[in-house]
C-alpha cells in the first residue's frame, strides 16, 4: 500500500471508476455509488478483521491450537517452541492498520456524500 494516504485514496477512486466502467450496464450516479460501496465494503471488512485481531480475540484460539498440535503429534519440542511463537495480536502492524482505516473512513465519507446528493 502507498505510504501517502491521499495517493492511496486517489488510487481507490481510480479503481472505483474502473469498476464502474467495467461492470455497469448504464452509466449513472447510482451505479457509481454501487461501485464505491463494493470497494468501501471490502475496506470496512478488512478494518473490522484487523481491529478484532488487534484486540487479541484470536490469541487464545491460536494458543490452544498450537498446544493441541504439540500434544497430539508428539513433536520432540523440548524447548516448547510453540509457547514462544508470537500471537496474532503481537504480530499486528499498526501503521498498515492506520492506512487501511483511513481509506475505509474516507471512502465511506465519500459514499455518504454521494448518497445525500443522490437522494436530495
Amino acid at each position: 500500500m502507498l505510504k501517502n494516504k491521499w495517493a492511496g485514496f486517489l488510487l481507490n477512486l481510480i479503481l472505483t471508476i474502473l469498476i464502474f466502467f467495467l461492470f455497469s450496464s448504464t452509466y449513472n450516479l447510482l451505479n457509481f455509488i454501487n461501485a464505491l460501496f463494493y470497494l468501501s465494503f471490502l475496506y470496512l471488512m478488512i478494518v473490522l478483521l484487523m481491529y478484532t485481531i488487534k484486540g487479541g480475540f484470536f490469541d487464545g484460539v491460536t494458543f490452544g491450537f498450537r498446544r493441541f498440535n504439540s500434544i497430539m503429534f508428539k513433536q520432540n519440542d523440548y524447548l516448547e517452541e510453540w509457547r514462544d511463537k508470537p500471537l496474532p495480536s503481537e504480530k499486528f502492524n499498526a501503521s498498515f492498520y492506520q492506512r487501511i482505516k483511513f481509506q475505509a473512513i474516507s471512502l465511506l465519507f465519500l459514499l455518504t456524500i454521494l448518497l445525500l446528493i443522490y437522494y436530495i
